[in-house]
């Protein structure tokens, strides 16, 4: 079990889009373990690997009650999102101590490649459809707080360099 360290809100590399992967091999089997270790010990609903540092198009969503049901994800990509939102309460390990409400699709079809290396496509609902669309903003250089209008976004920038202090 290896927890990896999440980048310190503002590095860099959260702000650029992170490369595709062309095959899933034992190395990205092993960062999704890592990816794993690291939401559960959070505890989180999902993760992107841009927020450990490292720069592929890898996610994992644990919606779960249970846990231990993380859907591993290369490439993912949104294919439809339903009209209907849903708001839910964001957060980032990147940036501690804030959160914001955000409306995103209740339900999403995502096209991905999975642990076997093969493409397919799943449909999330609730919060693991709000999860995916989180890591896939993160796999495009972007965090939660993009999403908000400029006031709310410099107000919870604010807070969260407060909290630092």
């Amino acid at each position: 079990m290896t927890i990896r360290r999440c980048l310190p809100w503002p590095d860099k590399r959260l702000r650029t889009k992170a490369e595709p992967v062309a095959e899933v091999t034992e190395e990205i089997r092993a960062i999704w373990q890592d990816m794993v270790d690291t939401m559960e010990a959070m505890p989180g609903v999902g993760l992107a690997a841009p927020q450990i540092g490292v720069m592929l198009r890898l996610a994992v969503v644990d919606g779960s009650t249970e846990r231990g049901r993380a859907v591993l994800m290369a490439n993912p990509e949104i294919l439809h999102a339903s009209v209907e939102l849903r708001a839910h309460e964001e957060a980032s390990p990147n940036l501690p101590g804030v959160s914001a409400k955000l409306k995103r699709p209740r339900a999403v079809t995502v096209r991905y490649m999975n642990a076997a290396g093969v493409t397919t496509r799943r449909d999330f609902i609730g919060i693991e459809a709000t999860s995916v669309q989180h890591q896939i903003d993160h796999l495009n250089g972007r965090m939660y707080f993009d999403n908000l209008s400029k006031t709310k976004r410099d107000m919870l920038l604010r807070k969260a360099r407060k909290q630092k202090g």
